[in-house]
């Protein structure tokens, strides 16, 4: 069986699609990027211009793009030095440029099969089939446009890849390091994701994995085996083997008698400063790049309420455009190539649950409003 270094045929992906969430880039774009967000929910402008604060504080930009477009050379430089020829294109949820544009402009330079990478790393509705059933609609309009049939496939979750993991594990030191010497053996840890509504995480994964219907389901699990890991390789870097830590949770914006995962990220600081813990790292296992829920909420709202709490907080950063993550996407792309072309290929992958399966079956991370087709998988 090939491993991932021995892997160098892309065929049958003849590009790689980059699919992402989206931001806006100036203050004018803030409420019509929201409006995208929430499309279909009846929410007043006045309403999104409130939530737009968190944009208008940093001059209505959200670093998301940018960070998009670090990535977007990082991985067009690892191919490069791999010999990898396979071009790579990026496209957005909710901004542009626009996942149909982008689709529209590699069929025009007469791509045909595409490797698509959404930058979530875990089950669940938002992070893997929402972006799949926007892959079906961009498609649906490619086709009444005339446009040429495309094949489109997304690369399994990455959550426990080591080119994802291990990159994390070393931010989280350097955060710790951030600490006063005398606080980092007794700093705790919080990793931080996400939060969804409690159903919708139940709901996470495919009908067979043990996890379905558990507290949490697959998305939670997922988590949780990444923050063990990264626990696990800081005590064995720092020689403190019983150091607390916990998931929690951030950027809440469901309405308030839905059930959503918790603790919130400011409510955890609070307790462990009433329990008396000396400091706290922020490690924000739930994101690839340090976006506006990372800028906002942690770096801003959490550090806040850390700071009136007289408690001491770092933050980690996440993966990024990190090398080691870009050689993942990599890997990641030509192990599914060798799949497709039915030869065997090793699934790259830490911790105790076995690698996410290539294609989500029908029922997998089900839609809480309505049914909707929805591409790249079974």
């Amino acid at each position: 069986m090939a491993d991932a270094q021995t892997l160098t045929d892309p065929a049958p992906y003849d590009a790689l699609l980059l699919l992402s969430f989206g931001g806006p880039e100036g203050p004018e774009e803030v409420v019509p990027f929201l409006e995208n967000v929430t499309r279909g929910r009846g929410i007043p402008k006045e309403r999104l211009a409130e939530v737009g604060k968190h944009y208008f504080l940093f001059g209505g930009v959200s670093p998301i793009n940018g960070q998009n477009r670090e990535l977007l050379a990082a991985l067009r430089a690892d191919f490069a030095e791999h010999g990898l020829d396979l071009p790579v294109y990026w496209g957005n949820r909710n901004w542009a440029p626009y996942l149909v544009d982008a689709l529209r402009e590699l069929a025009a330079d007469g791509h045909r099969r595409v490797a698509v990478l959404a930058t979530s790393a875990y089950a669940g509705y938002s992070g893997c089939r929402q972006y799949r059933e926007n892959l079906a609609e961009a498609l649906a309009v490619l086709a009444a446009e005339g446009g040429p049939e495309l094949t489109v496939d997304k690369l399994r979750h990455f959550y426990d890849h080591p080119g994802f993991v291990r990159p994390m594990i070393d931010a989280t030191l350097a955060a710790l390091a951030e600490l006063p010497a005398g606080l980092r053996d007794g700093a705790e840890l919080a990793f931080t994701t996400h939060s969804i509504p409690t159903a919708m995480a139940e709901s996470s994964g495919a009908p067979d994995d043990p996890a379905r219907g558990t507290p949490g389901g697959a998305y939670v699990a997922q988590h949780l085996e990444v923050a063990g890991l990264i626990a696990d390789a800081l005590a064995g870097a720092t020689g403190v083997a019983d150091r607390p830590w916990r998931l929690v949770y951030q950027s809440r914006s469901g309405a308030p008698h839905t059930p959503w995962l918790e603790p919130d990220i400011c409510d955890h600081l609070t307790e462990r400063q009433k329990e008396g813990a000396a400091a706290v790292v922020m490690v924000p296992i739930g994101f690839v790049s340090d976006h506006m829920e990372v800028k906002y909420d942690l770096d801003t709202e959490a550090v806040a309420k850390a700071a009136e709490l007289g408690l001491p907080v770092a933050r980690a950063a996440t993966v990024g455009a990190d090398p080691r993550f870009a050689a993942a996407v990599r890997e990641l792309l030509l192990e599914r190539a060798a799949t497709e072309r039915g030869e065997p290929a090793a699934r790259c992958g830490l911790g105790a649950l076995a690698p996410s399966r290539d294609r989500c079956p029908v029922d997998c991370c089900p839609n809480p409003r309505a049914p909707r087709p929805a591409a790249a998988g079974a």
